[in-house]
């Protein structure tokens, strides 16, 4: 049986994912576009994470890691392969390390695991210090790029989107929240209310705006402190939102959404086509649905 509530916020946060990568209302309301953009949307990968933290507990021996990290890797070598004709042709060896573009949080993923398969038993105040240490240096690599501290070459690279988003200073840190709420039963222990998750999602608005009018309106932010405070909570309310059942196709459509919606983008978006937007969303969820069923049939495609 599944967790039905757990499943409706994967749709949702895909949806976040879609609607970051499509730069909301960036031309109409900009200043609203950025809170969303940086911030309220850059919610959906850490909850990921932390939704694949929480289940990887169960990850307990080698022979369950081998399957998880054949699966993951799978996924990601198929994707990359799909979405070959649009990297191909650019930084190719940055794009087979890091992945392309949405495929980051893979190939991120993937590696994260590792680490914290071999040191998941360690102390509970170890693995929280290294959850702080790491987005610390992540979250200080992001500002020191965005305000072009460093006048050189040096600014180039830590302007890189893998210098500070990548497996070991985003996906290991909010994966082990993941692991740790389930390894110590913070989600039975301490039931957020939603005025609470309400309060903690405005600490993301808030630190998005004070972004927006502090460092730059015209640079991205993919990291906040804030993150790492709402989003475990907003996995927590909605895991104590009981409503079981036993297929796991809505599930599987997030995953499908997550992964095809930048080639629809490519395909659609851009074209100033009546009702651009409405077309673009019909064609990804009946693509979605299409590649749901055929994952049925094609091992290893969602």
């Amino acid at each position: 049986m599944r967790n039905l509530s757990i499943d409706i916020l994967k749709i949702i946060l895909a949806f976040f994912v879609v609607f970051l990568h499509m730069h909301l209302l960036r031309d109409s309301y900009p200043e609203l576009s950025f809170v969303l953009v940086n911030g309220v949307f850059r919610m959906a990968v850490p909850i990921f994470l932390i939704i694949t933290g929480y289940y990887f507990y169960y990850v307990d021996n080698t022979d369950k890691l081998k399957k998880w990290l054949v699966r993951t890797f799978s996924l990601y070598v198929i994707w990359s392969i799909v979405y070959l004709p649009f990297w191909k042709e650019e930084d190719t060896w940055m794009n087979i390390l890091f992945g392309y573009h949405h495929l980051w949080y893979l190939i991120g993923t993937f590696f994260s695991g590792i680490i914290l398969f071999f040191i998941r038993k360690k102390s509970v105040s170890l693995l929280v210090t290294l959850i702080l240490l790491l987005s610390s240096l992540g979250y200080g690599m992001q500002t020191l790029g965005n305000l072009h501290y460093f006048k050189n070459e040096t600014d180039s690279i830590i302007n890189l989107f893998p210098s500070y988003r990548n497996f070991l200073l985003v996906c290991f840190p909010f994966l082990t929240i993941g692991y740790l709420i389930n390894r110590l039963n913070l989600d039975t222990k301490y039931k957020p209310s939603l005025i609470t998750v309400l309060a903690v999602v405005g600490l993301v608005v808030l630190e998005s705006f004070l972004n927006y009018k502090m460092i730059s309106p015209n640079e991205n932010i993919d990291l906040l402190f804030s993150l790492l405070i709402a989003c475990p909570l907003v996995f927590m309310y909605c895991k104590n939102i009981p409503v079981m059942v036993d297929t796991k196709i809505l599930a599987s459509l997030s995953t499908a959404i997550y992964l095809v919606h930048p080639l629809l983008m490519k395909w659609i978006l851009g074209r100033y086509l009546p009702y651009e937007m409405i077309i673009f969303i019909i064609l990804l969820l009946v693509s979605s649905f299409i590649l749901v069923f055929l994952n049925r049939k094609l091992k290893y495609l969602l």
